[in-house]
């Protein structure tokens, strides 16, 4: 009698350990695989976000990686994205280089595979969440941040890339709406350039020639910002630029005290939640439809404490 119940406790005593070990490890001893597919790998943004995605992979137990298409190329997104499907991972998160890649993320959708946006959103009904900048506040601090170092009646100049690209239009319209704000006049604006320094160099020198009363300049990326710094150098003028993103060189300028500031998105902080939030998902949880990762404003007094971080992880 006592034999069998000693057998009956250890039985129970044994489920009660394998049920534990499903709990917290359901998928047993083979990882949840997520694929995280950015824009390119070539500039120090998304070096940023695969650090973050990559810390995350190690700290939620997820097997992971990050891949890119040739730059800025859809086609080759699209035949990356079509070679992930046939991989069946349990989870996608990818930075549309535009619309055209919607068809193919269906594909996913008709897998049962989640799908977040990383970095760029898309109207697209089937995503699981967007996860990234609220591209119209960015625009709306640095048009604010641009405005408080300047006189009401003052004129500026826009600097960006294709406005009815999610990105660079919720950036100028934010922009606008601040800058109206507080009275301050846009001389001129320059729109569907390429993100170089180099090419803007050349446009900002024509439009100082045209307008060289302006005060201002807001670009839409920090290296197109930095082309506009180089032209207004070489003009020998003093004027601010505020620019986007929160890359190296940008943060250089501003902790040698050479330009006031940028606003920066938190591309670290937007690959490592994306790889939390995906995890929640895998379990069955529910996310939020927007995860916004925030906007910070640099300036001199926090330049060096950002540029060692972002140094640090790009070693």
């Amino acid at each position: 009698m006592l034999k069998k119940k000693s057998k009956f406790l250890i039985t129970i005593f044994i489920l009660f350990i394998i049920l534990i070990g499903i709990i917290f490890n359901p998928f047993g001893a083979e990882k949840p695989m997520a694929v995280v597919v950015v824009k390119d790998l070539e500039t120090q943004y998304w070096e940023l976000v695969k650090a973050g995605a990559e810390k995350g992979f190690r700290d939620f137990g997820i097997e992971g990686k990050v891949v890119a298409p040739s730059y800025e190329d859809v086609d080759s997104q699209k035949d990356l994205l079509k070679s992930i499907l046939n991989e069946k991972p349990n989870l996608l998160i990818v930075s549309p280089l535009n619309s055209e890649i919607i068809p193919t993320l269906e594909k996913f959708n008709a897998n049962n595979i989640p799908v977040f946006l990383l970095d760029t959103d898309n109207a697209w009904e089937n995503k699981t969440a967007y996860i990234g900048t609220n591209n119209i506040d960015l625009g709306k601090m640095g048009g604010m941040f641009l405005a408080s170092q300047l006189q009401p009646g003052n004129e500026v100049v826009l600097i960006a890339g294709d406005i009815n690209h999610p990105i660079s239009g919720d950036r100028v319209k934010g922009a606008k709406h601040s800058l109206k704000a507080a009275d301050i006049k846009i001389a001129t604006e320059a729109f569907d350039l390429p993100n170089e320094s180099k090419s803007v160099n050349e446009v900002m020198e024509k439009i100082l020639l045209d307008h060289p009363h302006i005060k201002g300049v807001f670009a839409d990326t920090d290296i197109k910002a930095l082309g506009v710094y180089e032209a207004i150098e070489e003009f020998n003028l003093n004027v601010p630029v505020i620019g986007a993103d929160g890359i190296n060189e940008m943060i250089e300028l501003i902790e040698g005290g050479m330009l006031s500031g940028t606003v920066a998105q938190n591309p670290y902080d937007m690959g490592y939640i994306s790889v939390e939030m995906a995890k929640k998902v895998i379990r069955g949880e529910r996310v939020e439809r927007t995860i916004d990762t925030g906007v910070d404003i640099i300036i001199k007094g926090n330049a060096t404490q950002r540029l060692a971080f972002q140094r640090e992880l790009l070693r």
